[in-house]
């Protein structure tokens, strides 16, 4: 018969087993990472919020709340998002890559704490305001990113794109082995959906955007030239066509992916993605997308000030 202190040695024994378990089954967060890693793989769960809610509601008509309520963190709901006019391919399209930012979400939160969803406005006036500010003037009727599949894809053309200059920038400041592989890791596919998302705008690139009168390639020519005016930072962004000159070895108008005179990616820094993301070309006054501001150690800091 067993007696009281070997049952209850036993009984430490099976607990501290399962504590074992347990924490061997979580994923290990931040704590070999250096700060500077910890800060620069938080800072894109802004964008990661963003396409993740745009995509999801564009296809589904439903976000984050709804489908993955576990990586909202308890943030605000986003403001003005809705169901888009699709057909079936750009509607299968873009519910794909609503599921890839859902793992990028989870990816980054496993790897470092992150921050709850940031309030975001994805509503049809802060598209077509962003539309305005590119053309220098306002266009009647306000674009409406949801109100079919070309329009759908500009506004799409606006959004990754950002995101991936950011994680090519980041790369050389990373540290750690970890740090390096998940940006490695997420800049592949969002890498991989820019480009999807060129080349359907460039098949259409003559296409007239009704009512506007001016076609696709004007259209991804004046966000690109918006993008690099609130960067700050010279040329770090390209249309569909360009001038023979900035193409593919200098020969060739015809410009599906952006790049540099080696077509290598551009790279940008959170203080650019910040300028372009507010709309207001200064790291330290909110607005167009995050009418609170992005959050995060890095854009904190500039909210401070």
């Amino acid at each position: 018969m067993a007696t009281t202190s070997s049952i209850s040695a036993a009984s430490t024994a099976l607990v501290l087993f399962f504590l074992l378990l347990l924490h061997g089954s979580r994923p290990t967060v931040s704590r070999d990472l250096p700060k500077s890693d910890v800060d620069l793989l938080e800072f894109p769960l802004n964008l990661e919020y963003l396409e993740a809610e745009f995509f999801s509601y564009g296809a589904f008509g439903r976000g984050l709340d709804a489908l993955e309520p576990n990586l909202t963190g308890g943030g605000p709901p986003p403001i003005g998002p809705r169901i888009a006019k699709l057909s079936p391919l750009i509607r299968d399209i873009t519910g794909q890559f609503a599921y890839q930012e859902f793992g990028h979400l989870r990816a980054i939160k496993r790897t470092v704490p992150g921050f709850p969803r940031p309030l975001l406005d994805l509503s049809a006036a802060t598209f077509a305001t962003v539309i305005n500010n590119a053309f220098g003037k306002e266009l009647h009727p306000p674009f409406d990113p949801y109100a079919n599949d070309l329009n759908y894809l500009i506004a799409s053309y606006i959004i990754p794109y950002v995101g991936l200059t950011g994680y090519v920038g980041a790369n050389p400041k990373l540290q750690s082995p970890t740090a390096k592989k998940l940006v490695a890791g997420l800049l592949g596919v969002e890498s991989g959906q820019d480009a999807v998302i060129r080349a359907l705008l460039y098949e259409r690139a003559g296409f007239p955007v009704v009512p506007y009168g001016y076609t696709v390639a004007e259209f991804t020519d004046k966000i690109s030239n918006l993008r690099n005016r609130l960067g700050k930072e010279g040329l770090k962004d390209e249309g569909l066509i360009v001038d023979p000159a900035l193409g593919p070895e200098g020969r060739s108008a015809g410009n599906v992916l952006a790049g540099d005179q080696d077509s290598l990616a551009y790279g940008r820094t959170p203080e650019e993605i910040l300028r372009i993301v507010y709309g207001s070309g200064n790291e330290s006054h909110p607005g167009g997308f995050y009418p609170h501001g992005a959050d995060g150690a890095i854009a904190r800091s500039y909210l401070q000030k």
